[in-house]
This record gives structure tokens, sequence and C-alpha cells, in this order.
């Protein structure tokens, strides 16, 4: 490869942001793969995230397989697996991280910016066809959906690996309750990588440069070139404009775009990831959606030949198979692995959408109504309540988008309600699964505060209950009121005698078995939601959250679960 390190690309005021560009040895035009990201494109994967690295390169050896490893870097692709095939690779460090210097304001529109002059910048280089293309997994993915809302002239397709999109719902406020993965996350993965910390930070193994820039500058120094991003959130509690402007606007992405999920996404990309497939402009899109680690399918075979068949197709004008390839891509989630199957739509045309209604005499999940008038109370922050449904008599396969419909008082003025999709095994034990980050990760989960329960019509569906998140509606203490609450998309084949559970709760869900440890990069131990914990007391204090939540069940407060059953299908490969 040709290599050009921290390249200069000017932005539109003027600030110099610093890219590594790696190009095919052959002189001529190729279409380039561009990343934008605070992560240091200067700080290699083995160094910044060796517990993800090593891990990833022992259970997948594809990974590591055919590179020498040398250019490795977090969430973005190995330019020696892409760059012998035709394509130019571009590293853009984000304004205030790595190697270029700035304010950081994570997602914000100077950022959305940015990212629209580096691909026009790549675009007209005598090295590229004019063709942009942007791939990469989490923030690499995220800034794709905002970026599109602009159209840049340049950009011919996007790969949106594990991508959020929405700053509030998929993010920052889960139902409304404030999620306090981005604080953390900002003070171990931004702040140890910022522009400015020089000598005292990180070293490129490849090129012995310091991975933060040239200039080691003191910590007050730093602290004024990054906003708060921790308090910024906590300080916009609804939908407002802070969070719109960090969000993207469906009706403007048109851009030819692959969205790829995770089952096991439950807390930040997998609502994105779903939500863009079914709402972007864009009349080229595919859907793709798998298990395991958050990092692991990016870098894997499988994951890296999908995308070079959809970015040949964009890019390059390659005459391939790629316009037959069916609209979504399932990795089925069994017990003891995955079947891949494709289907034509989201959700899944042929689901029989089925309630399982909640009794309150013997907390049980049943496939008829009950006629059982009665009330459960349980402590607002506690462990809540658990209904199963009786021994599974058949196979059933849930793939797709779940909601609840709950009555419920509160002693207090607001109730946070956390509800839990749940698989038990016959002898009592749970089904749990690899999650994107957490070892121990339930079925489904889903999230709401009381006081956001006001719904958007024009977005909502029974499957999917869309809230406005646009002003607050406090309770009555003891008065009744029905909340209509979504869990995100899951997927599982349940076995026959196994139950089905849900369960609805005050706080966080909490595996009950052996602890999932810790990763170097992320501040909470792994108890079966990874970093993405719901436990800030500003957000969730004792006195309005701490009360008593009632459950209430009679003939007009009909409660249940709607799952997306999934009848059998040829469908598989």
């Amino acid at each position: 490869m040709r290599i050009e390190w921290n390249v200069p690309v000017v932005m539109d005021d003027g600030l110099v942001l610093r890219a590594d560009v790696f190009r095919p040895v052959p002189e001529g035009k190729y279409p380039v793969i561009l990343s934008y990201g605070p992560y240091a494109k200067g700080l290699a994967f083995q160094d910044g995230y060796p517990n993800q690295w090593q891990r990833m390169t022992a259970e997948h050896p594809d990974v590591a397989a055919g590179s020498t490893n040398r250019y490795q870097n977090w969430e973005v692709v190995d330019p020696e697996k892409w760059v012998p095939d035709g394509y130019v690779c571009v590293r853009v460090d984000s304004r205030g991280c790595g190697c270029s210097a700035g304010y950081i304001d994570h997602f914000g529109p100077r950022e959305t910016r940015d990212l629209y002059d580096c691909i026009e910048w790549a675009a007209v280089q005598p090295w590229c066809t004019g063709k942009v293309g942007l791939n990469g997994i989490s923030y690499y993915a995220i800034n794709q959906w905002h970026v599109a809302s602009l159209e840049p002239p340049h950009l011919a397709a996007m790969c949106v690996w594990e991508g959020a999109a929405d700053w509030y719902r998929d993010m920052t406020r889960h139902g409304g309750i404030l999620c306090t993965f981005w604080a953390n996350w900002y003070d171990m993965q931004v702040k140890t990588v910022q522009y400015g910390l020089g000598a005292r930070g990180a070293v490129s193994r490849v090129t012995g440069e310091p991975a933060c820039g040239p200039e080691t500058l003191p910590e007050a120094e730093l602290a004024k070139r990054r906003c708060d991003l921790g308090s910024e959130i906590v300080a916009h509690p609804l939908d407002d404009d802070y969070h719109k402007a960090r969000s993207p606007v469906w009706s403007r992405v048109r851009v030819p775009f692959l969205t790829a999920g995770n089952w096991g996404g439950q807390g930040l990309h997998l609502r994105g990831n779903v939500e863009g497939f079914v709402r972007a402009a864009s009349t080229r899109k595919w859907l793709e959606i798998h298990g395991l680690e958050h990092w692991t399918h990016f870098y894997t075979d499988y994951g890296r030949l999908l995308q070079k068949r959809f970015f040949d197709h964009f890019l390059k004008g390659q005459d391939d198979d790629w316009p037959t390839q069916p609209r979504v891509q399932l990795q089925i989630r069994r017990l003891d692995g995955f079947v891949r199957r494709f289907e034509d739509e989201w959700p899944i045309a042929r689901t029989r959408w089925t309630k399982l209604y909640l009794n309150p005499v013997d907390s049980s999940l049943g496939w008829v109504p009950t006629s059982a008038t009665g009330t459960i109370v349980y402590e607002a922050l506690g462990e809540g309540v658990t209904f199963l449904s009786p021994p599974l008599d058949q196979e059933t396969e849930i793939t797709g988008p779940s909601a609840a419909k709950v009555h419920v008082s509160s002693s207090t003025t607001d109730a946070d309600i956390f509800l839990v999709l749940r698989v038990f095994a016959p002898d009592g034990k749970e089904v749990v699964f690899q999650g994107a980050i957490d070892p121990h990760t339930p079925v489904g989960q889903g999230w709401l505060r009381a006081s956001h329960r006001k719904l958007d019509p024009a977005l909502s569906a029974p499957y999917r209950p869309y809230h406005a998140h646009d002003e607050q509606w406090p309770l009555t203490p003891g008065e009744v009121v029905e909340l209509e609450i979504g869990i995100w998309p899951t997927c599982v084949v349940v076995p026959p005698g196994y139950r089905i559970g849900l369960t609805i709760r005050g706080r966080d869900y909490e595996y009950p078995g052996p602890s999932g440890g810790r990763l170097s990069n992320f501040r909470n131990e792994l108890r079966g939601c990874g970093p993405f914990l719901h436990d800030d007391p500003r957000d969730r204090p004792p006195d309005i959250f701490g009360g008593k939540v009632t459950l209430h069940f009679g003939p007009d407060r009909e409660a249940y679960v709607l799952l997306p059953i999934i009848p059998p299908n040829a469908g598989a490969a």
C-alpha cells in the first residue's frame, strides 16, 4: 500500500483535521471507504482495546488471517483487506480527537458538517473516482445517518454497522429514562485520546508518533476544548432541539445503504438500525441482523464479504448479484447457534402477532384473555414481578419488535417501568445470550417513564408504540394510567417445554448467575445490561422514583405482551 499519514483536510471554518490515507500501489482512481470518529486513528486496536482484540482473534481466526494486522484500528476496516481489492481507505480523526485539533462536541451539527466536508474533500482527490462510501461500527456508523441527512453529492453508499440513529430514543434516554453510558464512555474512551495529550497519550506502534497530536497541553486547557457531555444530556430531559440536531432526518436519507444490527444490541444500536431501514427515504436499502459481540462480525469473513459485495456494486458499479440480494438477511438465533434466513421486509409480513395475557392471580402469561381482577404491588426500585407462560407445546420462533400494555399507578408523581422479555428452560434456569457487550443478555428489553406515556399517533403501531417525549404528564398518586411500552426487536427460537417470561420491574435487569466480569474500556461490571444502565440519582431521585408501583387488572384493564410469532418458512440458507 501507499500510506500517507496525517494528511491535512481543511473544514469550511478553516480548522484542519488529519487523515491517514491508504491507497493501492498502481496509480489510478479508486473509490473511497471513509470513516470519521474520535478513537484516534494512530492507536492500534490491539493497544486501545486489548480485551476485545484478544478474544475476537482467538475465537474467530479469520479476522487476523491474511493481514499483518499492523493497521488494525477500533471499529473501522483493515486496509490490508480492502486496498488490494481496489479501494482507498481514509481514516479521519474527528474534531478535537487523535491528531485533529478543535473543540469536541459529539454528533453535533459541527461534526456532521465536518464529515460532509471530508466526503467532498476525498471525492475530488486525484486518486478518487468521485465515489465515496462510509463504513464503520458504532460511532462511525451513527454519524452516517446524520451526514446522509445533509445529502453530500459524492456520498454514493454507506454501511451502517451497529449504528444507533436517534440521539434521544436510541442513545441517551430510553423511554425517557437517562442512560449513564455516554458520560462513562466519554471518560473512558474519548478523554483518553483527546488531541493535546501529546507525550502523555498513546503512541502509534507503526509510526512511533503520538496518537493524540504533537502538542502536550495541561488538563485545564483540555477541559476547555471539550463539551461536558454528561451534564448536557442531563440538562435536556425531553426530545428538544438539542436532540433533534443530533438525529437524522429520515426523509432526506436517500443514499443506498446496508444497515447491520445485533440481536444483543439492547440499550444502544439495534433500534436505530431497524428504524433506519423502515423509515429512511432510500429505495435501495438492506437490513442484516446478527449476533455475538458488538465488534465481531464486522471483521469476520462473514461480515467483511457482505460489506464488500455491497460496496463493489455501488462504488465500483460491478455487474454482480447484489441486486438480487433479499432486502433482509437475518441470523436466526437458536439456543445452540444461528441459522441464516432471508426475508423481504421488516417486520416480517407473515408474523402472527400474538398476545400473551398477564394474570394477577398466579402471575401467569396465558394465550387467552383473562377475566381476573386484581392488583400487584411492588417496590418501585425493586425486582418487580415476573409473569410466566405454561411450557410451550411446540417450537416457537419470536422474531421482531414486541410491545406490552399495562395499567399502573404510583404512590408518587412518576414511575419508571423496565420490561424484560425472558425465556426459561424446563428446570427454571433463564436462557441468556452473548450480547453486543454483556455475555448474559436477556431476550429483550423495553423502558418507559410513566410521565412520558404520550404517544405519537402518526408513528405508532400496535407492535411499536412511539412516544413523543415532548412534554411530561406527571402522575397523580394513586391514579391509574395506561402505558404502552415497546420492547426492542429480538430473535429467538424457543424449544418445546420452555417458558416465556415477562418481568415488570423498577430498575435495570441483573442476570442472577455469575458476573460477566469487566472490559478495559467500560466502567461498569457486566451484570446483564453491560454499560447501558439507568441509575443516575439526578434523573431518578428516590422521593419520586422510590415509592410503590401498583399493576391493575380487570375486564377494562387488559394487560398483555404482544409477541411476533413467526410460522415456519423455507427461507433458511
